[in-house]
């Protein structure tokens, strides 16, 4: 593949066009653009009227048998009237290619925006967890990743430490702390649960609310632990963030159980996650879309805060973790 298709410089209006068409779709609207950064969507109406949405992947990220576990877990949910947004099938399959892209066609859906402090929502929310997680412990994914330490923390640190992107003269006290860093994770991660397909980046911008939460881009599903899809959903200070754990877990064990020493992956998996998402943007550097979008990340100042924002993070993970209320 060529690093002009991967970084979708040749996905022109007239490829994603008679991409559409080979599917049987004729686009009557125009092609409005969606918000993403890892692949290209677009929103549409075709000549009956109907709104669709069409994803074009990243080429070269996830392999033809990934994506179609994506859409197959997508849509085992969808067949358990659980709200989550389901791939069309059109020609007998749900994943299309065209001219080195893959891609794939959805009803386009609309909601209003999921409110983080509103507890009634997370109540429901926790409950659809729940049974998305009773479909997802039934079996592992078998072609894509589970949630670890190399494609989180290791690999990002080797990007990082290799970047132009990143200043020399942070590097000498950003690497050192980021070592501090990930030997904290080290000593807190742990392996001791079942591993279960997960939505794998449930943040509220991926739930939407119509009459009930909706579930959208499962792009980043992967195998790993429960608490994976729980804690970005947890706001506020810590008293907050407990009270919202009680709740969440009460609801949530209306439909899966769920196992308390999940909750010292809280901080470590927060960790991870900071790193993988300095090392993803740096990665996609090349890409025009990300210098748009994260101007920020050229700038020496914004290099020179992350030393103590890591120091910051290594003191969290040294703190005892949150804790259900006990029940009497």
């Amino acid at each position: 593949m060529s690093l002009s298709a991967f970084d979708f410089h040749t996905l022109m209006p007239d490829l994603i066009l008679d991409a559409l068409e080979s599917v049987g779709l004729r686009v009557d609207s125009g092609l409005t653009e969606l918000n993403s950064y890892e692949n290209r969507v677009y929103q549409f109406m075709d000549e009956d009227r109907q709104r669709y949405v069409v994803k074009f992947y990243r080429p070269e990220r996830w392999s033809h048998e990934q994506i179609q576990e994506e859409h197959d877990f997508t849509q085992a949910l969808s067949d358990t009237e659980i709200p989550a947004v389901a791939p069309l099938r059109l020609n007998q399959r749900t994943l299309h290619d065209f001219q080195g892209f893959m891609f794939t066609v959805f009803p386009s859906v609309g909601g209003r925006q999921y409110e983080v402090d509103n507890l009634d929502q997370l109540e429901w929310v926790a409950r659809f967890l729940g049974r998305i997680h009773q479909v997802g412990k039934h079996k592992p994914f078998v072609a894509r990743p589970t949630i670890g330490l190399d494609e989180y923390l290791y690999q990002p640190r080797q990007t990082l430490a290799e970047s132009a992107l990143v200043p020399e003269s942070v590097k000498k006290s950003l690497m050192p702390v980021l070592d501090d860093l990930i030997q904290g994770v080290e000593q807190y991660w742990h392996t001791n649960w079942a591993p279960s397909r997960l939505h794998g980046d449930c943040h509220p911008g991926n739930i939407l609310w119509r009459d009930g939460p909706m579930f959208v881009d499962l792009d980043d599903a992967r195998n790993g632990p429960v608490v994976q899809d729980i804690w970005m959903l947890l706001q506020g200070d810590r008293q907050e963030q407990l009270m919202q754990l009680d709740l969440f877990v009460e609801s949530y064990s209306e439909f899966a159980d769920f196992d308390q020493k999940e909750l010292a992956l809280i901080e470590p998996l927060r960790c991870m996650r900071m790193v993988y998402y300095l090392a993803w943007v740096v990665r996609r550097w090349q890409d025009p879309a990300f210098p748009k979008s994260f101007p920020w990340i050229a700038d020496i100042d914004f290099w020179q805060q992350q030393p103590s924002l890591f120091t910051e993070q290594v003191k969290l993970l040294q703190a005892p973790p949150l804790q259900l209320t006990p029940m009497y």
